[in-house]
């Protein structure tokens, strides 16, 4: 079963972090996965949709893509509700005691 072209791509964007859309093109290429440029365009645009990556014009004719970073929040309230929740089970077994 093959790859499909998009996780290809994606894998690609995330070793390297931050590069132009040359640079990628031709790291593609090296690897043996030569696609036209319209489809290299529409892959493009899909992993930017999907929110994987994120696709910004720094020349007329350079595009620089970088990988998406997801920042977990830690929720105070929702963390100090887990730890009352955690205490309150524990403490409703009988013979325990902390």
């Amino acid at each position: 079963m093959a790859i499909p072209l998009k996780n290809i791509m994606h894998e690609k964007i995330k070793e390297a972090n931050s590069l132009t859309d040359s640079e990628l093109y031709k790291a593609m290429t090296k690897d043996g996965t030569v696609i036209p440029e319209d489809k290299f365009n529409k892959l493009l645009l899909d992993l930017e949709i999907l929110g994987l990556i994120k696709v910004a014009w720094i020349t007329k004719e350079a595009r620089r893509i970088e990988i998406v970073t997801i920042k977990e929040e830690i929720d105070i309230v929702d963390e100090q509700n887990q730890e009352m929740m955690e205490k309150d089970y524990e403490a409703s077994f009988p013979g325990f005691e902390k």
